[in-house]
């Protein structure tokens, strides 16, 4: 029987720390603790000691986990929205395989293409809604949103992406006698690596080869396999074979402004790639494309207004400050020789216009309605084009108009030039916004009022140009023929034949200005030249083809004209894209590769 003082006496065990060399499986606490005394919260309690448990420590970790999974799975929805640098190529080796891959690779630029263009409407949307009843803006919203022209644009990509990405995989399949070699060179498109690289360059620049001997092997690999190298007609035909059909689904208004961007970027690529290979450099390119293109567009405004759009035209008329009655009469005269008398009687009419112009346009209708009249003998000068008091009404003296002009356009543009300036400085960069705002808004600042700048001088140097080369046609021909007196300093001016006078005021003359005019291109920052001349090519080229077609100079494509350009365009773009990308725009290398990816 046990004793009763015995079993009074506490115990106690001494329990070493756990994970020490003398602990066992029975150890608890790590110190000397009466038996009976009861845990203390945080701490549990058996029958071999007492145990803490690491609540807040294993919470923490809990949440450290449950974080990193969910950066990885906003990672990967990331990855299924926005294509990240880098992606490999995927290898297929059987027709069912390609087939998927299209598949899934045409549904997803399906969503990206639904998305951009749904916002896209959204955003104009809201800007014009002010302007519409109450009862109708929702309806106006849906449509905007889930109106037919946002199915389209997602059809036409999404068919295309999945056309062009079966062909350029299946291809190599169905005729693997000629399956490419693959390049020992390094990537198709190190260009995309080389913009990293070039932004982390310092002042002395490391060759490509020992740069690449610094990084990892899975970065290596994915350089090397940034695009799948391809037989050039392998990525022409599938281009050409995706991009004819895709375009079908757009409606035919859409279809040749697409047509035609599609292939002045097909030509940007292909000549840049043959200039490169052949070591060609033509100085100021896009500065000389883009004036080609407006002597072409100006020419067409003044005397070829149908070879325009009529969209196009209007942009053209706000932009000049040029009445539309103005033009109008400088089209009939001078291809016709006379103009509509209303014409000239509405600009009359303005309230804006001057004494001495409204005395100019009354005289030239009395001389025009009554051609034989002559003033005391005198020699008589009727203009065969757009007088000048029709051209700026408002202002009596040719020599003020170019500054008019200038302040004019850039206080018209400023706005729109500033929205495209800072919306994607904030909305697109907004790790360089958030660590700069100052600096960020400063480049958006100079950016807007350096493009405001460039179209005031376009505009003013064209208007000085039309108003002085009909002033020294006006002088030289009352000079030769005796309306001026001839002095010592003037007479060999008497002598020059009218015939190049005439060179002045002919059709051609009109060609001239606009691709004076363009040179203020230079005023423009460099990075944007090249898209403003794709921008306005297509517009020139579409006009000089009209024009040749009406002469018989060239073919008429009928009704599959823009599926014919844009098959065209889209080989030339798909095949440079595939191979030699650096030649492309970086604009469409961007695009692309979100919507085509390495293959």
């Amino acid at each position: 029987m046990p004793d009763s003082k015995a079993t009074s006496i506490p115990i106690f065990r001494i329990d070493s720390v756990p994970g020490s060399e003398g602990s066992n499986s029975r150890h608890g606490a790590g110190s000397i603790t009466p038996a009976s005394i009861p845990p203390t919260p945080g701490e549990k309690s058996d029958d071999e000691g007492f145990q803490f448990t690491p609540k807040r420590a294993m919470a923490s970790f809990e949440n450290l986990v449950a974080m990193a999974n969910h950066q990885e799975r906003l990672k990967e929805a990331r990855k299924m929205v926005w294509r990240d640098r880098g992606q490999p190529v995927v290898e297929l080796d059987n027709l069912e395989a390609c087939l998927a891959h299209a598949m899934s690779g045409g549904i997803r630029s399906a969503t990206l293409a639904f998305n951009i263009r749904a916002l896209l409407n959204l955003v104009l949307a809201l800007i014009r809604i002010h302007r519409v009843p109450r009862d109708y803006r929702i309806t106006m919203i849906r449509q905007a949103v889930f109106g037919t022209d946002t199915w389209r644009f997602a059809a036409m990509l999404g068919s295309f992406t999945s056309l062009y990405k079966f062909l350029i995989n299946a291809l190599p399949i169905l005729i693997p006698a000629i399956n490419p070699k693959q390049s020992s060179n390094g990537s198709a498109l190190d260009d995309e690596d080389h913009e990293l690289d070039v932004e982390a360059q310092t002042t002395l620049e490391i060759p490509l080869e020992k740069r690449k001997g610094r990084l990892s092997l899975t970065k290596r690999a994915q350089m090397m396999l940034i695009r799948k190298q391809t037989r050039r007609w392998h990525a022409a035909l599938a281009g050409a074979i995706a991009g004819g059909l895709a375009i079908m689904w757009e409606t035919r208004s859409r279809r040749a402004v697409i047509a035609q961007q599609l292939f002045v970027r097909g030509l940007q690529g292909s000549y840049n790639a043959f200039t490169t290979k052949r070591g060609l450099r033509v100085p100021n390119g896009d500065v000389l494309v883009f004036s080609l293109a407006c002597g072409q567009i100006v020419y067409a405004f003044l005397l070829r207004p149908d070879t325009l759009p009529r969209s196009y035209r209007s942009w053209i008329s706000q932009a000049s400050k040029v009445p539309a009655e103005c033009v109008r009469m400088n089209h009939d005269m001078v291809r016709e020789g006379v103009f509509d008398i209303k014409d000239l009687e509405q600009i009359i009419r303005r309230p804006d216009i001057t004494g001495a112009n409204k005395a100019d346009l009354l005289s030239l209708r009395t001389r025009f309605l009554n051609p034989l009249l002559s003033s005391d003998g005198a020699v008589d000068y009727f203009p065969r084009y757009g007088p000048c008091s029709a051209v700026h009404p408002a202002l009596s003296s040719c020599s003020s108009v170019p500054v008019d002009r200038f302040f004019a356009v850039f206080k018209w543009m400023l706005p729109i030039y500033g929205a495209l300036h800072f919306f994607p400085a904030v909305l697109f960069k907004r790790k360089a916004f958030v660590q700069d705002p100052g600096k960020v808004l400063l480049k958006a600042t100079l950016g807007s009022l350096r493009s405001s700048a460039f179209l005031g001088t376009f505009v003013a140097v064209y208007q000085a140009i039309y108003c002085y080369k009909h002033k020294i046609h006006k002088f030289l021909t009352l000079l030769r023929n005796g309306g001026l007196p001839v002095s010592l300093l003037t007479s060999p001016l008497a002598k020059i034949p009218q015939w190049v006078i005439d060179l002045l005021v002919s059709k051609g003359s009109f060609w001239l200005p606009g691709f004076i005019g363009g040179l203020a291109l230079f005023v423009e920052e460099k990075r944007r030249r090249g898209e403003l001349a794709m921008y306005v090519l297509p517009k020139g080229l579409e006009s000089a083809w009209v024009m040749a077609r009406g002469k018989g100079w060239v073919f008429r494509t009928g009704k599959w004209g823009e599926t014919l350009l844009t098959a065209l365009g889209m080989a030339m773009v798909m095949s440079t894209y595939q191979n030699d990308p650096q030649h492309l725009s970086g604009l469409v290398r961007r695009v692309m590769y979100q919507f085509i990816g390495p293959n």
